[in-house]
């Protein structure tokens, strides 16, 4: 018979889900404004029957006191109604149409409700009305000891909410409570709301579904010497004899400073207080208050009794008008039982001598129940550095002046604490969170993410001068920024040769200046180090980069490092690679606030006189890191041919190519956009057509001088806004361990690098991933830049490969190699750094940008043709 009676209960809590989620489809259609007026009757009808269901409560249960749990009856009804009554639970709560972005709330599901005996009612209609504010389907499962009222207020608060409009399924409960019973609801709810002792806590989180439990009370009391003592006694008897204690959040402790002690138990006394102090009596708590003398398994007989009924079950004699007991007690270790909780009239109270022993005392009671509540009586605006010390322990609610019980639950004696009769203890407490359970715990959040492309800018120097001879008349706009002392970086030809250009237009403006020309050809960290010292020493408010690009860099990093206050910066912070340089986790310190930046090129190559770029070479590691943020871009920019009219061959061919290998970087870069095509196509026009002249010529052809050295400034603009790809990457590398000249590796390695990334759709290589980047377009970029170069071709293929033939022509007019072997890289030593070269290539900072992702094998590949100068297979046939 037990058996059968055992089966049908089993099938009645199934069929009771099967209701409960037919109800939730239709009632997760509902729309807000009938979302709310079934919360609306529902809450009215619990509280207008509080009374009924606290009289009802209290006679199943023995606990409590009725008048009490009419206010907590009237908290889960009113309060909570209130406080969420204009808050939004349906639909798209968050919209930002620029950033694309919708939020929307979509509810749970089916939610498990366990439901304490200490609280019957209340939390059930607490968690009743959650469910129906966030359009979940709930099932209550009740306390055996405390089903009828439960099951009455689940009823009460259901037939309002089927009379509003809800689906008559949507509240259900279990008519037959047992511990199997209430594991299958934890198995097949979407959610539990667990309200119970521990174990049952436990449970609910080991059920496989997700759990929103919470932990053990044993809140302490900390009571300062400058507390007001008579409020703080008071409320402290207030809060442990309402509702006789059974309120989780209850001081179940007090630890009271040595210099007050006296003063706080006679004010207890005063007030109706039973003040435990003989061995004898205190052994009795200790025995009665857990069954079986197991910790943490209250003897039930105890929780939630008035004084007068503890202490005739104890077995102690107290006054007739005894409201509340305090038991005296020193240690606060696991052993001490009067140390855990309690939920009844009687708590601890412990001495301390310091404030530090009274928050380490509140600290290990709170091992046996820690994340919960703790209360702190004090004069909080005197005494600060205590609410800090208070505020290091570990529970979600940490109270200042506030009776525990009523003001744990919140909105009683603190508005900005979210009502509820659900309260986490976090992680401390073996929960998963820490705050008070609210409907905002009962919603699950869409997010709506419309694909949406990356702002992005032109960003220059303020000022670029070109044009032969602007060198003189650029000078001339100092006065408008008040220069008195410039520090100019540069290498000790440049110096020799046009130090006097600088020199003397800066003596005509009386600025006073220095000159550190110790920078090599690849700038060193070090150097960099020592030219900002002297930097720091001379004090400018002016740098200027004069030379080629080596010299702009190291300008650049010392500006940097001069700018940040004498603060050490670390160089590998810097050299950081980063995806998105919005995104980067080293932030550059802001320049321009001591000195303004001022490059001046003597090569047409690196562009670095208006880009955002340093590349510095580490000494301890010989790599080169290309720098990147917007904080190095110069304020000024002077780009006069003339400058570079008696530079010899050997400085204008590889530095022009490289100026090249940027603009068709920066064309099919995933950041490229029409602002940066324009330059590019312009730069790699002015380059392409006017080098070989530039270079045959010399001196004797300004045109081609100044058409170049402007290519090189657009090729700059360019990638400054666009970035490069991973023939830069490639260069940095093989440059670092080979020795091979920058300018020179880029024009190997770009026929190349043209031939893999036009081929990516062809390969089924990966597109790069960058938002605007919509579609794999490489092929169709190059072969459009081939036509603005008026190259030859009828197909897109055709005009690739007659870009990379001009390329390579260019390379071998201008007298370049086409292999790093024809450079004198030794094979083996080539071979051995090919795995390191290739794995560094990969995670270069330039590679973020190229249009086809890389595979380092890919890489690897490269490196092998550009070794030896393979033929490029041609795309046409």
């Amino acid at each position: 018979m037990k058996s059968k009676r055992r089966c049908k209960i089993m099938e009645n809590i199934k069929a009771l889900f099967d209701k409960a989620r037919e109800a939730y489809e239709q009632y997760s259609t509902f729309d807000q404004e009938k979302v709310d007026e079934i919360f609306k009757r529902a809450a009215l009808a619990a509280n207008e029957n509080r009374i009924y269901l606290a009289k009802m409560a209290n006679e199943e249960t023995s606990m409590g006191i009725v008048e009490d749990k009419v206010i907590k009856n009237h908290f889960a009804s009113e309060i909570i109604y209130n406080k969420y009554r204009d808050l939004q639970t349906v639909g798209t709560f968050y919209e930002n149409k620029a950033l694309g972005i919708q939020k929307v709330y979509e509810p749970i599901g089916v939610i498990g409700a366990v439901i304490p005996t200490t609280n019957p009612t209340s939390t059930a209609i607490f968690k009743c009305l959650l469910a129906l504010k966030t359009r979940n389907a709930i099932i209550i499962s009740p306390h055996p000891g405390a089903k009828k009222s439960t099951i009455e207020a689940a009823k009460i608060v259901l037939e309002a909410a089927v009379k509003a409009g809800a689906p008559k399924d949507i509240i259900g409960w279990v008519e037959e409570p047992s511990l199997e019973g209430t594991d299958y609801v934890m198995k097949n709810a979407d959610i539990i709301l667990a309200t119970g002792g521990p174990g049952m806590v436990k449970a609910a989180y080991s059920s496989g579904n997700p759990a929103i439990g919470v932990g053990a009370g044993n809140a302490p009391a900390l009571i300062d010497e400058s507390a007001n003592l008579d409020t703080a006694t008071s409320s402290i008897i207030q809060s442990n004899t309402f509702d006789n204690g059974v309120v989780c959040a209850t001081e179940n402790s007090l630890v009271v400073l040595e210099s007050v002690y006296d003063k706080v138990i006679k004010l207890f006394e005063s007030k109706n207080t039973y003040i435990v102090r003989s061995e004898e009596e205190k052994n009795k708590f200790r025995k009665a208050m857990f069954k079986e003398g197991k910790f943490g398994l209250l003897n039930a007989d105890l929780v939630g009794r008035s004084a007068l009924k503890v202490a005739e079950l104890v077995g102690i004699t107290v006054p007739e008008t005894t409201r509340f007991i305090l038991v005296e007690a020193e240690s606060t270790a696991h052993d001490e039982a009067l140390a855990h909780e309690k939920l009844s009239t009687y708590a601890a109270i412990f001495k301390a001598k310091t404030f530090e022993e009274g928050i380490q005392k509140s600290r290990d009671i709170l091992k046996m129940g820690p994340g919960h509540t703790a209360s702190l009586w004090i004069d909080a605006d005197k005494n600060k550095d205590k609410v800090e010390q208070f505020k290091t322990l570990n529970p979600g609610r940490l109270l200042i002046n506030s009776p525990s019980s009523l003001g744990g639950i919140g909105d009683v004696y603190n508005f900005g604490l979210e009502p509820s009769l659900t309260l986490g203890c976090g992680t401390h407490g073996g929960n998963s969170f820490s705050q008070n359970v609210g409907p905002m715990n009962l919603l699950n959040v869409k997010t709506v993410a419309e694909r949406r492309e990356n702002m992005q800018w032109l960003r220059l120097p303020e000022r670029i001068y070109h044009k032969f001879g602007a060198l003189e008349f650029a000078f001339d706009d100092l006065k408008e920024w008040g220069i008195k002392k410039a520090f100019i970086v540069t290498d000790k030809f440049i110096n020799q040769l046009y130090g006097k250009r600088v020199t003397t237009q800066l003596d005509k403006l009386g600025i006073q200046y220095t000159i550190y020309d110790d920078v090599e050809p690849n700038p060193m960290l070090s150097t960099t180090s020592r030219g900002a010292k002297k930097m720091r020493d001379f004090a400018p408010d002016l740098i200027i980069g004069f030379g080629g690009g080596s010299s702009m860099d190291a300008a650049k990093l010392m500006w940097l490092m001069y700018e940040n206050d004498g603060k050490e910066i670390d160089f590998k912070d810097l050299a950081v690679t980063f995806a998105d340089i919005r995104k980067r986790i080293v932030r550059y310190p802001a320049t321009n606030k001591k000195a303004k930046m001022l490059c001046i090129p003597t090569t047409s190559g690196t562009g670095s006189e208006v880009t955002p770029f340093s590349v510095i070479t580490d000494d301890e590691t010989h790599k080169k890191y290309p720098l990147a943020d917007y904080s190095l871009t110069p304020q000024m920019a002077i780009i006069d041919p003339e400058l570079t009219l008696t530079v010899p061959k050997g400085a204008t061919n590889a530095p022009a190519l490289d100026a090249l290998t940027h603009c068709l970087e920066a064309y099919v870069s995933v950041m490229s956009t029409e602002y940066t095509d324009g330059y590019a196509v312009q730069g790699a026009k002015n380059i392409m057509e006017y080098l070989p002249a530039a270079y045959h010529n010399g001196s004797e052809d300004k045109e081609a001088r100044g058409k170049v050295m402007n290519g090189a400034a657009f090729a700059g603009i360019a990638f400054a806004n666009a970035f490069l790809g991973i023939v830069h990457s490639l260069s940095h590398k093989v440059g670092g361990y080979h020795d091979v000249i920058h300018g020179a590796a880029n024009a190997i390695l770009l026929p190349y690098v043209i031939r893999y990334n036009a081929a990516c759709v062809l390969e089924g290589g990966k597109q790069a991933y960058f938002s605007q980047y919509t579609t794999q377009n490489s092929m169709e970029k190059y072969a459009q830049m081939a036509k603005e170069l008026g190259l030859k071709g009828k197909t897109n293929e055709e005009l690739v490969d007659s870009l990379i033939e001009a390329v390579q022509k260019l390379t071998a007019e201008v007298e370049l190699k086409a292999s790093f072997k024809d450079y004198g890289v030794d094979e083996a030593k080539f071979m051995e750094s090919l795995d390191m070269m290739a794995e560094d290539a990969f995670d270069d900072q330039c590679t973020g940008a190229n249009p086809r992702y890389p595979l380092i094998e890919d890489i690897k590949q490269i490196y092998i043709d550009a070794y030896y100068g393979n033929e490029i297979k041609k795309f046409a046939k």
